[in-house]
Order: C-alpha cells, then sequence, then structure tokens
C-alpha cells in the first residue's frame, strides 16, 4: 500500500487491510499557495510562535462558576465534536517533525459517519468487544453522577493504572469525558438491542447510526456553524441539497481534506474549559497540576476511578438546572466561545500527554498547519468568492461579551500586533476562530428561565469547509440517512437533539 505519490508510508504494510480503514488526506484548495511566516525555518517558528502566545490565556482558575468566557453551548459538545472527529479522521503519523504532503497520507478511519470507532470491526472480527451475542461488553462500575447503571469502558487485564480500554478506537479513551460518552454510545446501543428484539447486528447498527447521524445534522452542525451559512446548502424543501456543495465532493473525489482536518475541525480546541465539575464531590482539571495541590486531571488511557461518574446533568441540558447562587455546584456548565483564545491548560500540556516539544496545543496547530502547506485564511476566502477579513478586524484574545477595548491589555490585538508577517497572511487555523466574533447568534439558554447569550458560530469560511465536509461524506455514503431517508425523524419528532440520545442511553 502507498500514498498518490508512490512513496510507502510507514506503518502501512503492517495495517490490516479492510474496507473500514481507508481513504487519503489531501487539499481541497489546491491551486492556492502554501502560506509562509518567514523566509528560514527559524523564521517561520519564532512567527508562529509570537503568535501562538497571544491565542493562549493567562491562566485560569478552576471553577465551574459561570464566567464571562461560556457561550450558550453545553459542554458535552465539545467532547462531541472530539468523539465526531475519531470517527472519521485518524493519521498515526507524526505531522510536526518535517514537511509533509498531505496528499501521501492515509486516513485510516473510515471517512464516513458510520460510528466504527464504536463498532470497530463488528463481533465476528472483534468478538472481545461484544457479549457473544449482539450486545456491548461493558466494565466495572462507576459511581457519583447519581446513575445506578453507569459502567466504566470494558478494559484489559493489564496492571493497575494502566488498563487500557477494549473499544474500536482508543483515542476514545483519552480523557475522562469523551471516554464516558463512549460508554454512553455502547449503552445506547444495548439498549436498542432490548427494544428490539429479533433484529440483526445489521439492522440494529443501523438504527443507532441514524440517530447518531440525526444528531450530527441538526443539532451539532447547527450549534457550531452559523445559521445563515446553513441556509446555503439547503434546497427549497429545507433538505441539504448535494448540488449545493461548491468546495468538497466526496463521492466524486474522496479524500479527507487538511483545511478541515489540520484548521476548521480544530474549532474545539478554542471550546474547552480550564475545568469541570464531574459531580457533587469531584471537580478538576484538565491535566494534573501538582504544583497548585492538583495531582489529578481528566487524563485517560487508564481504568475510571470508581468515583468520577458523570453527573450528565451538569454536561448536557437533559433536566433544567438554575445556577444555584449559594455554591453553583448542580449547574449545567457551558463550552467556552469559539475565539482565538485557549485556555491556559493547553498551551502547557504534561509530558505525560506529549512527549515531544512545542508543548503549547495553539503552537502545535499553528506548525502543523505551516508544515503541511495550508493556504491563508485570506486566499481561501477569496477563493470562495468573499471579501477577506482586513486584518484590523482579525484579532487574538477572548471573545467575550462587553469585549473590552484598547488599551485595556485584556483587550483582543490585532493580528499584526505579532508581527508584519501576518499582513494579509493569516494563518488558516486563527483566520477561521477569527471569523467567529462577526457571526454570533443569540441562543437561549437551559438555566435560569432561560438566558439568553450572544454566542460565537464559524462563518463563511470555516463555517463552510465544516459543514461541506460534514455532508460531502453523508452524501458519498450510500448508507447514510440523507442517501436512504433524507425524511426520516427519530421517534421524538424533528427537535431529536444530544440531550435525548444521552437520556435514551440513561434508560429515561
Amino acid at each position: 500500500m502507498s500514498g498518490k505519490h508512490g512513496t510507502p508510508l510507514r506503518g502501512l504494510m503492517a495495517t490490516k487491510s479492510s474496507p473500514l480503514y481507508q481513504g487519503y488526506f489531501g487539499r481541497m484548495f489546491r491551486h492556492l499557495k502554501h502560506a509562509k511566516f518567514g523566509k528560514t525555518d527559524s523564521e517561520n517558528m519564532a512567527n508562529l510562535t509570537s503568535l501562538s502566545a497571544g491565542m493562549a490565556a493567562g491562566f485560569d482558575p478552576l471553577s465551574d462558576h459561570p464566567d464571562a468566557e461560556e457561550s450558550g453551548i453545553p459542554s458535552l459538545y465539545t467532547y462531541l465534536g472530539q468523539f465526531i472527529d475519531h470517527d472519521i479522521t485518524f493519521d498515526p503519523s507524526s505531522m510536526l517533525q518535517k514537511n509533509k504532503d498531505p496528499d501521501a497520507l492515509v486516513d485510516f478511519r473510515t471517512p464516513a459517519f458510520d460510528l466504527d470507532n464504536v463498532y470497530g470491526r463488528g463481533p465476528d472480527d472483534q468478538p472481545y468487544m461484544y457479549d457473544g451475542g449482539n450486545s456491548f461488553l461493558l466494565g466495572d462500575p462507576i459511581f457519583g453522577g447519581g446513575d445506578a447503571n453507569a459502567k466504566d469502558l470494558p478494559r484489559n487485564n493489564a496492571a493497575p493504572g494502566r488498563r487500557r480500554a477494549l473499544i474500536g478506537d482508543p483515542r476514545n479513551d483519552e480523557n475522562t469525558i469523551v471516554s464516558q460518552l463512549q460508554g454512553l454510545f455502547l449503552r445506547f446501543h444495548n439498549r436498542t438491542v432490548v427494544d428490539n428484539p429479533g433484529l440483526d447486528f445489521t439492522d440494529l447498527q443501523q438504527i443507532v447510526r441514524h440517530h447518531y447521524q440525526y444528531v450530527v445534522l441538526h443539532d451539532f452542525l447547527p450549534r457550531i456553524v452559523h445559521s445563515k451559512v446553513l441556509a446555503k446548502l439547503k434546497g427549497p424543501d429545507g433538505h441539504y441539497d448535494s448540488h449545493k456543495l461548491k468546495f468538497y465532493h466526496y463521492r466524486n473525489d474522496p479524500f479527507m481534506p487538511v483545511e478541515f482536518s489540520v484548521a476548521a475541525y480544530r474549532l474545539g480546541h478554542s471550546m474547552v474549559r480550564p475545568g469541570y465539575r464531574l459531580n457533587d464531590n469531584v471537580l478538576l482539571p484538565i491535566f494534573p497540576v501538582p504544583a497548585q495541590g492538583l495531582p489529578e486531571g481528566l487524563t485517560g488511557f487508564r481504568e475510571m476511578i470508581p468515583a468520577w461518574g458523570l453527573d450528565w446533568g451538569r454536561f448536557i441540558d437533559i433536566d433544567i438546572r438554575d445556577s444555584d447562587p449559594a455554591g453553583q455546584t448542580n449547574r449545567l456548565q457551558f463550552a467556552y466561545r469559539l475565539d482565538t483564545s485557549a485556555v491556559n491548560p493547553l498551551a502547557n500540556l504534561p509530558a505525560s500527554v506529549v512527549s515531544d516539544a512545542p508543548a503549547s496545543l495553539p503552537l502545535r496547530n499553528l506548525i502543523r498547519g505551516w508544515r503541511l502547506g495550508l493556504p491563508t485564511g485570506q486566499s481561501v476566502a477569496r477563493a470562495m468568492g468573499l471579501t477577506p477579513l482586513r486584518d484590523d478586524q482579525i484579532l487574538i484574545g477572548k471573545f467575550v461579551e462587553n469585549m473590552p477595548k484598547p488599551p485595556d491589555p485584556e483587550a483582543p490585538k490585532p493580528i499584526t500586533s505579532f508581527g508584519s508577517v501576518f499582513a494579509h497572511n493569516c494563518p488558516l487555523w486563527t483566520y477561521i476562530l477569527a471569523e467567529t466574533l462577526y457571526h454570533q447568534e443569540l441562543v437561549t439558554t437551559p438555566v435560569n428561565g432561560g438566558r439568553t447569550v450572544m454566542t460565537p458560530r464559524l462563518g463563511p469560511v470555516g463555517g463552510r469547509i465544516v459543514a461541506e465536509v460534514f455532508l460531502g461524506l453523508m452524501l458519498g455514503d450510500n448508507n447514510s440517512l440523507l442517501n436512504q431517508n433524507p425524511d426520516w425523524l427519530p421517534a421524538l419528532g424533528a427537535h431529536y437533539a444530544l440531550k435525548d440520545f444521552v437520556a435514551y442511553a440513561l434508560g429515561r
């Protein structure tokens, strides 16, 4: 097996050939020049380092209280976004050490919304994930979240503290929240088995996949992409229309765009909170901070600590919780706003998370985009027939309500403040995040009797890339909801959302 240019790819010869593992990375805008931010590698690195420092927020205290950075999006959507990414993409090779040709990278994950990160290769090929029938095995009990049926993922028999999950994609065990979300998908499938006696495994899969795809299309996508962007992709009947796709047609040209995987879909990094309250007794930072007396974090790849069961009402609006003025311990936590800022822990990744420099996630994203030759945000905008943002509109910092203005040191700064090299020359990932400031929508949150929050959305560049890839992958899959029955509705009706998926999995 080789890349498009005939160069053998490291590790591929040991990879089992399977229809579940296929596809190439490539470019949506192949004619655009690669962005550069200096004349030499060292100049590029220095300038990107300067910009990444501006995209890293200052110290964020560990808290589950309301704050100015919260959006109107419940925090579980951050981790649903991560789960979706693991469903459609997987490149196991490092892209930081040297220049790479995206046309020669293979996507080891099926580029489809088919839940292969849940089902793996199925019970015949991976029977250790199943109970001998159509249901998934579950792991040891976990508690603390008020769910009497909560279970860890099934795990191997390695030494305590190192027991790895036996699941379709090991990345879905990389943190406590996505691990327990993976567990909910297993439980959703198992309940589907009980509620549909006599159906074979393929039919059961299809039921679960259609509910999942419905949530992706009609709940998740509208929460992150501005409604005006999505409206341009629909026909007169209100359905998404393949003829409206201008830039990505997976069925005709199958590949996973690096403009999506390396830039637009890295939006979730700005949505992460510095920490989360899991239940009444557990409030944790993303990563351990021993120097501040926080020896534990959300890091995974180990058996779940039994008391860390999630109280799902703190992550998704399965019940309506007003904020508790006395302690805020019972409140629904919201994702942070889409902006050009990532919380401080992501700018200081611990050695247990990354083994190679740099330790800053914003810098790693910027380097990855440069190494893979992404075009600038302005050039992509022009290629889409749009007027690019001016340099003074590309602001770096937190996009909070009542945003401070200069000379306030907390005010976001124009990108050229971080180097003249960025004049009319913005990295695509940064541009897409900057665009959200000008594409906000009023969201009514399910707390405090309906608090309204202006919530940034992906705009005409970032939103178009994400929406076209999502739709292109679904329209390119003969078994997807859009191809099999675009009029299909869940039993609960057109407003079915992630909260309903979670409630069903919990047995409610």
